[in-house]
């Protein structure tokens, strides 16, 4: 009775904190939706009064250089290459980095594109591994290949970085699909203002859609619920979270699958980090201390409706390593910047954002596996508040349900990627039955990258994919060659 009475004693010790995590949790995400609401609806409001397609005849158009690294991406490197040779975007450039594949993606390319050497002469800006070769598409003048020893993709970024000639770089995945129009409008904040460093676009998930000619010409729900609650998560992560976060101190990610930035920016701050497991963060975060240490430009703005699709992975081993590493690569990035914490000299980024991710994104696996803990220590010893765990589960749940739901009607009334019912219903039974084992089996995927990370494991793990289907012939999609398009 003693040990039963101190159980009880520790629980509900413990209940009071969880639920005022909870409360304060919810309350940021509550915060972030509204104001997510309003900047989407302004935003809505002035595309239909742009013509963005004006951008297109503009012989003033900043110069794009979109970044591909690539590592044993046969099955998808040429219908991706292709799809961005396709972009409607007057001022051109596109440069695959193959980093020491050792499948056939390098004769794929040459194969396909018809490369043709050129001289190895370029300006080394930022060091990087061995470069073996430059070939140049002999169909499609504004492609370049850079062949170069393995060094991970911080190294063939940089690469890339080194030979790329246009004023803004676009950084992307070599398994990424860009939507047509998409770098005309993640444009515009460069084009509008000089305080911009960078912005994001929105990520999609290709699985269960159709893919022709380099595009997503179908988007549909994925049929599997691993990729499909990912699909939920992927929604809610962009329309309401970074679209929230452009007006509270602005963002701290960019997705390596789909980022613009200024090139004279990313350089001077010495390029992509080699020995960070979260590149992509640690480069934004280092972006923007260097524009507010330096008085110079620091806002990193997301953008909803530019697209790029991705292929999500669909065994919960892949999805496992993804996300341990995901979370290596946040604790890495904060404890490097850890002098921006509630450091007013940051602005809202050391105020808000940075409190935001330690208390909320970095620790919340820990409370949450703390919760699960003291739940299943409570029936085991018959000293649960069945009253008050229902309750939470409820709210909780109900909470997260609205949380889903809000972001699929402003998905509906803004975007209306997926057009029938049966494709929103498949979302919602994800969305549903999200809180049902997954949630629990990320914890459990987060805490690991806890423990890995803290024994100094920079492993990526494999990242297995299916490809996007048969390359189709670029010139019989468009009629013309690229250079033309140009």
């Amino acid at each position: 009775m003693i040990v039963l009475s101190v159980v009880r004693i520790i629980l509900h010790d413990i209940e009071l904190p969880i639920l005022f995590y909870f409360l304060m949790v919810n309350g940021g995400y509550g915060i972030l939706l509204l104001i997510a609401i309003f900047d989407l609806k302004g935003h809505l409001f002035r595309m239909r009064g742009e013509a963005h397609w004006r951008l297109l005849g503009s012989q003033v158009a900043p110069r794009i250089s979109v970044l591909a690294p690539a590592y044993n991406e046969a099955s998808t490197i040429c219908e991706s290459v292709r799809a961005l040779l396709t972009l409607y975007y007057p001022n051109l450039e596109v440069v695959v980095i193959n980093d020491g594949s050792t499948d056939t993606t390098l004769e794929t390319l040459k194969r396909h594109f018809k490369l043709a050497p050129i001289h190895p002469i370029y300006r080394q800006q930022v060091k990087t591994k061995p470069v073996k070769g430059l070939y140049r598409s002999r169909q499609y003048p504004n492609l370049i290949m850079v062949d170069k020893e393995n060094g991970r993709k911080a190294d063939a970024m940089n690469a890339g970085l080194n030979l790329a000639s246009g004023e803004l770089v676009c950084a992307i995945d070599a398994d990424t699909i860009i939507d047509p129009d998409a770098l005309q409008r993640m444009v515009r904040p460069f084009l509008l203002g000089t305080n911009v460093l960078a912005t994001g676009g929105t990520i999609r998930l290709t699985n269960g859609s159709t893919i022709s000619g380099g595009r997503v010409t179908q988007a549909r729900a994925p049929r599997h619920p691993i990729p499909g609650i990912q699909a939920v998560e992927y929604l809610r992560a962009y329309l309401f979270g970074r679209l929230g976060w452009n007006h509270l101190g602005g963002n701290l990610i960019i997705s390596g699958a789909f980022g613009l930035f200024r090139r004279d920016a990313v350089i001077a701050v010495g390029g992509y980090t080699h020995d960070s497991i979260g590149e992509d963060m640690e480069l934004v975060f280092r972006l923007r201390r260097h524009g507010y240490e330096t008085g110079g430009p620091h806002r990193v703005d997301f953008i909803p409706d530019p697209v790029a699709w991705t292929e999500a992975p669909e065994t919960l081993a892949v999805l496992g390593g993804q996300r341990d590493r995901w979370h290596r690569g946040l604790i890495d990035t904060l404890w490097r910047h850890r002098q921006v914490f509630f450091n007013p000299r940051y602005g809202g980024m050391g105020l808000i954002v940075y409190p935001y991710f330690f208390f909320v994104e970095l620790l919340a696996p820990a409370i949450e596996a703390i919760g699960l803990f003291s739940l299943a220590v409570g029936i085991a010893t018959g000293a649960m508040n069945w009253s008050f765990e229902f309750l939470f589960f409820m709210v909780a749940y109900g909470i997260g349900l609205f949380l889903d739901g809000m972001t699929f009607v402003m998905e509906e009334f803004s975007f209306h990627r997926y057009d029938t019912f049966r494709d929103r219903a498949l979302l919602f039974l994800w969305a549903v039955i999200e809180q049902f084992g997954y949630r629990q089996i990320t914890i459990y995927w987060r805490l690991r990258g806890i423990v890995k990370f803290f024994r100094g494991q920079q492993d990526w793990g494999a990242m297995q994919r299916k490809g996007f289907g048969p390359a189709v012939d670029l010139d019989h999609v468009t009629g013309k060659t690229p250079s033309e398009a140009d």
